[in-house]
């Protein structure tokens, strides 16, 4: 007989993307409470690079260990570099 595994939003962990609303930067980040990440981001108590503006959730991938939401993280911010 499966297994199965009933999981809540506590043992998940988030990659995800925001755009600034006016001027278009993007930010890569992860988080256990994608909710109230993106709402530090948009009172001005996420990161500094977020400390103004508007901020849109625009992607997001979920994942259920910390290493490979960092893993997949430092990955995303790696591919926007080579791009520029």
């Amino acid at each position: 007989m499966p297994h199965l595994f009933l999981l809540s939003e506590n043992d998940m962990y988030y990659v995800y993307v925001l755009v600034e609303n006016e001027t278009g930067k993007t930010y890569i980040g992860f988080t256990k409470d994608i909710r109230e990440r993106v709402a530090q981001h948009n009172s001005g108590k996420g990161s500094r690079y977020t400390k103004s503006g508007t901020w849109k959730l625009v992607y997001y991938e979920v994942f259920l260990s910390k290493k490979d939401a960092m893993t997949r993280e430092r990955r995303l911010k790696q591919e926007g570099r080579a791009k520029r």
